[in-house]
């Protein structure tokens, strides 16, 4: 598989491009910087706001992943993070590439039916404003009516660097959670879970989550 990936030098983005380059897949890291904490792997520099340079990079493309975060600058990230997967999108689909897979936040999965996690009182403070911004990408996925086949993967609440394991469960919308683990994935683990996707395209248009 040709996979172009944005977002490739941090903590979830470096471990997709790890995982997918360890299974033979061919994978061009994109960031700002041009680099790539991950050997063997092609780079390029680009920012994904720019939908011309995104055209650009992704025409030919097998499949495109994104793991891009929300701006960390303490201004509120809904507006640019939004505006940045909608420049994604719209680069993706003028290279006629229609695979899009996106690591996501676990804010938006439900505790309840209708009830977000973000939603609930005692909802970290400091992690909303990424939570909230997450959660507009996905709401914006989900309103596209054309033939882009995207799937946005949700960690577990806690995700951290880990070991890769390769054992973890798969839901959809809904929290997943058990009495041993709570909420936690490993960065490695979402890794295996986020290419296991790419390559099987299990959950076209949904959201699927990942969780011990």
């Amino acid at each position: 598989m040709k996979l172009i990936l944005f977002g490739a030098t941090g903590m979830v983005g470096s471990r997709i491009a790890t995982e997918a380059s360890a299974r033979g897949h061919q994978v061009t890291a994109v960031s700002r910087s041009g680099q790539s904490p991950v050997p063997g792997v092609t780079t390029a520099a680009a920012d994904v706001s720019d939908r011309a340079k995104v055209a650009e990079l992704v025409a030919g493309a097998d499949a495109v992943a994104s793991a891009c975060a929300p701006p960390r600058d303490g201004t509120n990230p809904q507006a640019p993070f939004l505006a940045m997967n909608q420049s994604l999108v719209e680069g993706v689909r003028a290279a006629g590439v229609r695979r899009l897979v996106v690591a996501g936040g676990a804010g938006s999965l439900e505790v309840a039916p209708g009830q977000a996690l973000a939603d609930q009182p005692g909802f970290p403070e400091a992690y909303l404003p990424e939570a909230l911004a997450q959660r507009d990408v996905l709401t914006y996925l989900r309103t596209l009516d054309d033939d882009l086949d995207w799937t946005y993967v949700s960690p577990a609440p806690e995700i951290a660097p880990g070991q890769r394991t390769g054992r973890f469960r798969i839901g959809g919308d809904q929290l997943l959670t058990d009495d041993l683990h709570g909420g936690r994935i490993s960065a490695e683990d979402y890794a295996v879970a986020f290419v296991d996707e790419l390559e099987k395209d299990a959950h076209p248009r949904a959201r699927m989550s990942v969780a011990y």
